[in-house]
């Protein structure tokens, strides 16, 4: 009776669990699909006024500014993101590497919201775009160009350094090997005959 009842609590316990855990998570999904829903309307058209007024409707401001932008709004988030995976097994790496990647979300922040213009198929999108044409010329195409110039100097200071680590991980390697003897056993001075005794 004692062991019948403590099983049956604790499958009620397991439910009542599990049954609190899918609320919370379909309680987080709407949350964030509203959110969603709400910024999508709210910051392409907000982050296109704010280019705007940045860029002034100046062809060469809003070149210089998209190429700035694209450039290191890119180029450190892929960095900081290539550090985080470079220190993730390290001491404290868990730590710094967590760091290193929610500073690299923020770092790209900007190209993010730019990435809401250009894709987005939403009235908002739409209206940014009208904007982003009128008062930042240029913005959009030199951020693009700032961007696949920061991807190449990312692959290239990636390749840099794991051509680096393999080098030196082969060397510890070649280090640790034992020493092969260069001659072959030598053979006795003085060979006995064939036939003879």
């Amino acid at each position: 009776m004692t062991t019948a009842g403590t099983e049956q609590e604790r499958k009620s316990s397991t439910f009542v669990t599990w049954r609190n855990r899918i609320i919370a998570a379909v309680a987080t999904l709407a949350v964030l699909w509203l959110s969603y829903l709400i910024l999508a309307a709210f910051i392409p058209r907000w982050w296109a006024q704010r280019l705007g007024e940045m860029v002034g409707s100046s062809f060469a401001k809003g070149i210089w500014y998209g190429l700035l932008m694209g450039l290191i709004c890119t180029a450190v988030p892929l960095l900081l993101f290539l550090a985080a995976g470079l220190f993730w097994r390290k001491r404290a790496g868990k730590f710094v590497a967590g760091g290193a990647a929610v500073l690299a979300l923020v770092l790209a922040i900007p190209n993010l919201m730019t990435l809401t213009i250009v894709w987005g198929n939403s009235s908002a999108a739409h209206a940014g775009e009208r904007i982003l044409d009128v008062d930042a010329p240029g913005f959009r195409g030199a951020c693009l160009a700032g961007a696949i110039i920061a991807a190449a100097l990312f692959l290239l200071v990636a390749f840099l350094l794991v051509r680096k680590r393999f080098r030196r991980h082969r060397a510890d390697r070649q280090r640790n090997e034992p020493e092969k003897p260069s001659v072959s056993p030598e053979t006795p001075a003085n060979p006995p005959e064939v036939g003879t005794n």
